[in-house]
């Protein structure tokens, strides 16, 4: 799964860029990435919930939200009820994440769970329990264009062990650095859905871009899973 980042798309034109990802039937953006921060988690504002409501009304592809903010105990399930597909919060912010989860899935949306570079992995196994989607962060929350940190690949393999043993039912993604490059390595390391900005939007043609880093991601997740 590739789900382009808005963070890297022209703002002036979002209906437009949102389009342009959506490609032929069957291909393009299988989520639509959203990237909210409030200059307090992280040190970067972009957008919040009024922009998602409208963005939810340009387009057919998933939403994924990405909460980079303080207390998403309390505002992440407006989004949920904004009819975003995936809500996404840092285990870093929340307070009470298992109830958080419970929270989104009553308001009819998947709920990720998002961990920094410097975050360990083992610490939340139980916690992921009550989530969909890992969100591995491969570089640190608040940018765009930042280099991959392959470091972080261990966290993901260690969640798709966990996965492929029945232990958890999750969707890896990861978020940071995704390119040409970078993408093969981070399927080979079990990773599901990968965001991308930058890789996508600075493309000629972003629909096709997204086609190109699938066709590199696919056969190197199969040939890792063989």
């Amino acid at each position: 799964m590739i789900a382009p980042s808005i963070l890297s798309a022209d703002f002036a034109r979002l209906a437009d860029e949102i389009s342009a990802v959506g490609g032929e039937p069957g291909k393009g953006a299988d989520w639509l990435h959203v990237d909210v921060m409030d200059a307090h988690f992280v040190p970067n504002l972009t957008l919040g919930l009024p922009v998602v409501e409208s963005i939810l009304k340009t387009t057919d592809i998933p939403v994924d939200c990405h909460l980079m903010i303080e207390n998403p105990d309390r505002w992440a399930p407006g989004y949920a009820e904004a009819g975003a597909h995936n809500v996404t919060v840092h285990v870093e912010a929340a307070h009470d994440p298992v109830n958080l989860a419970k929270d989104l899935h009553a308001a009819g949306a998947k709920a990720g769970l998002a961990i920094k570079p410097g975050t360990h992995f083992d610490d939340y196994v139980e916690l992921l329990k009550h989530y969909d989607t890992l969100l591995v962060m491969s570089v640190e929350p608040g940018f765009g264009g930042q280099k991959f940190m392959a470091e972080v690949l261990d966290k993901a393999r260690k969640a798709r062990q966990l996965v492929d043993t029945g232990h958890l039912k999750l969707l890896v993604e990861i978020d940071g650095g995704i390119n040409a490059e970078t993408i093969e390595q981070a399927a080979e390391a079990g990773v599901d859905c990968f965001v991308a900005g930058s890789a996508v939007y600075n493309a000629e043609d972003p629909a096709q871009a997204i086609e190109a880093l699938r066709g590199t991601a696919t056969p190197a997740f199969t040939q890792a899973r063989a």
